[in-house]
């Protein structure tokens, strides 16, 4: 009697185990279904020697801009202005459009900063412009977001420019304006100023 006492009791905790097994197997599993999944950003073109990427999920129009600036800095002589009319362009594009982000940390515009102002640049993005920025990791956000539609290259001036302790002689400021999809009342119009790196031109102020 004991015996059998002894082995319907085993066998109640094993039942027990394996229904607990089960049912931790289920809560994962459900979890695992709604969970976000980030979407996988693709590199789909790039220019090796300035060091910048296109990636898959960018607007048509700075894919469009790439293309031209791939062009211009595949010349013998690269024409400068251009260049920097190119990625101030671009820069605004991505920057300034926050519908195509997926949180507040995706800042656009990053492959132009300076690399001694990137993480400046980051955290005060994340303080101003992106603060607000709802998630969209479910694809579910209901929040009216900018999106540039046009940009236009106002003025680029030649200049001589300060940046940590090192003096460009040939730096460049661009002043632009540019439109929205629907208007937010978001900015509209910026200067930004551009010194070498080498032969690269990278973003070191932004008004």
């Amino acid at each position: 009697m004991k015996l059998k006492r002894k082995v319907k009791v085993w066998i109640a905790i094993i039942l027990c185990a394996l229904l607990g097994t089960v049912s931790i197997f289920v809560a994962v599993s459900l979890m695992g279904k709604d969970a976000p999944t980030t979407p996988v950003v693709k590199v789909i073109n790039h220019i090796e020697e300035y060091g910048y990427e296109l990636k898959d999920n960018e607007t048509k129009e700075y894919k469009k801009l790439f293309k031209e600036l791939k062009d211009t800095l595949n010349q013998e002589a690269v024409d400068e202005e251009a260049y920097v009319s190119l990625i101030a362009k671009m820069f605004v594009i991505d920057f300034y459009s926050l519908k195509d982000k997926l949180t507040k940390t995706d800042i656009g515009g990053v492959d132009f900063i300076h690399k001694d102002a990137y993480d400046d640049f980051v955290e005060n993005a994340m303080d101003t412009l992106y603060k607000y920025v709802e998630s969209n990791l479910y694809g579910d956000r209901k929040q009216e977001l900018p999106k540039v539609k046009s940009v236009n290259v106002d003025s680029v001036t030649k200049t001589s420019f300060t940046y940590r302790d090192k003096k460009d002689d040939n730096a460049y400021q661009v002043k632009l304006s540019w439109n929205y999809e629907q208007e937010l009342g978001y900015q509209k119009e910026a200067t930004l100023t551009f010194v070498h790196e080498d032969k690269v031109l990278v973003l070191v102020e932004l008004n």
